[in-house]
């Protein structure tokens, strides 16, 4: 297959009339500067790697607009996501995840990484298939035709000392050992099902949900599954609060400590850190994950997005609980929100953020070999219009800056996953009528909710 695009961003500069080849899922040839050949498919304005959503919820999606019309604190949002939660079975989280799922790839997302929680019945018994949640997931990414990196949670309290109750029930498997033993089931299932577009990673829900004695135990098996280790962190002063209460110690500490940091792990929200955990973060390479829209919608507050990079943490996005799906706008509120926090401008080049929106991202999620335009790369390509009202007159030379500090997911032309060509010209072509797919989805999910 032959792409050939107007502009591309090919990791450290734009290069213009690029040829691209591939055989089958992975890029074998880019050529800048080569005129189009006859046949090959064209991708007008800037193209980009596959992006990288690293942080999802994909039934928060439920709460747009819910969420929004109250006030309060993330504790109070987060009596609407239980009551979102309680409501799901393996067959409405399918048909939700897949417009979900959807909507990313109409926003230009090529892998999802899916931090999941929602293993069993409401009351907290098993489904007869132990993982029926997590396939449900994962089922839904193939529907959608995008990747997914599911992030199976271990979520074992309702806080520090305390049991789960109510809708937490479902998120429990008891110990981590139960934990592991369901966990590896999928991963192996996995593997071995061929389904290529899916890989099972591990998560630490937060130091609230998983006991000190047990936190060693998750960190060992994404160690010896090779597997990436992602953990909710220090999103609110009541976490570190409660954390310095009953451990003595910031939840950075905590988690270096039980060996859970490292290359492999990726640190979500990383909002309200001291110094020393700065340093235990990038001094260990753990990634870490800025939800910008998710952040600012949950009154969470601003992280130290630059400083952590600076101390050698990689930074990726997520769209987290889809207040909107636009990594556009998650990679420029990384450098707008530090603005705000020091008044001044230029934190980031329009190339740092879309390494984040990309390379980063994939490699956080388990996934290497995408987020680049090169050989041997995945052949995922997301082509963004540089003629919109948002775009057009971009000047020549900062059509990269065009896309990240003015274009939306609605600039999002041609998605290319894998070599398929999921998206075309603003139309999902396996998913019909993706906003239809939405409110259907979630009009079955809310039906019960009084007006």
């Amino acid at each position: 297959m032959q792409w050939h695009a107007q502009f591309a961003w090919l990791g450290d500069a734009v290069a213009s009339d690029v040829l691209i080849e591939a055989d089958g899922e992975r890029i074998t040839r880019v050529a800048p500067g080569v005129p189009a050949p006859p046949g090959a498919a064209r991708l007008p304005g800037l193209t980009l790697p596959g992006l990288a959503n690293a942080h999802s919820h994909a039934f928060h999606r439920v709460l747009r607009s819910r969420a929004q019309a109250h006030s309060g604190t993330f504790w109070t949002w987060r009596d609407q996501m239980y009551k979102a939660a309680a409501r799901l079975d393996p067959d409405s989280y399918r048909t939700l995840a897949t417009a979900v799922y959807a909507e990313m790839a109409l926003a230009g997302i090529s892998c999802v990484g899916e931090f999941h929680y929602l293993h069993h019945r409401p009351d907290g018994a098993p489904y007869d298939e132990p993982n029926a949640m997590g396939e449900a997931l994962i089922a839904a990414a193939s529907d959608a035709g995008i990747r997914i990196t599911l992030l199976d949670t271990c979520y074992l309290a309702g806080g520090i000392g305390r049991p789960l109750t109510g809708p937490q029930l479902r998120f429990g498997d008891g110990t981590v050992g139960d934990w592991a033993r369901r966990v590896g089931g999928l991963r192996d299932r996995t593997d071995k099902a061929g389904r290529p577009h899916a890989r099972v990673g591990a998560a630490i829900h937060s130091v609230r949900a998983v006991p000190r004695e047990q936190l060693g135990a998750v960190a060992a098996w994404a160690k010896e599954n090779e597997a990436p280790l992602h953990v909710h962190l220090s999103e609110q002063p009541a976490e570190n609060e409660e954390c310095e209460e009953a451990y003595g110690m910031t939840p950075t500490r905590l988690l270096a400590e039980s060996g859970a940091l490292g290359a492999l792990t990726t640190a979500v929200h990383a909002t309200h850190l001291t110094a020393e955990d700065i340093g235990l973060l990038g001094g260990t390479r753990t990634g870490v994950c800025m939800c910008p829209t998710t952040e600012r919608d949950l009154a969470d507050g601003v992280g130290p997005a630059r400083d952590l990079a600076d101390a050698g943490s990689p930074v990726s996005l997520g769209s987290d609980q889809h207040a909107v799906i636009d990594l556009f706008e998650e990679a420029r509120a990384v450098e707008l929100d530090e603005r705000l926090r020091t008044r001044r401008r230029g934190h980031w080049t329009a190339g740092d953020l879309l390494a984040a929106a990309t390379s980063n991202g994939h490699y956080g999620l388990g996934w290497p070999e995408a987020g680049r335009i090169e050989p041997g790369a995945y052949a995922d390509l997301v082509s963004v219009a540089l003629d919109s009202v948002r775009t057009a007159g971009a000047a020549p030379g900062h059509v990269a800056e065009a896309a990240v500090f003015a274009a939306t997911a609605a600039d999002v032309r041609h998605v290319v996953v894998s070599g398929r060509q999921i998206v075309c010209d603003g139309r999902h072509l396996l998913v019909d009528d993706v906003p239809a797919a939405l409110t259907a989805a979630i009009e079955a999910i809310t039906a019960e909710e009084p007006a």
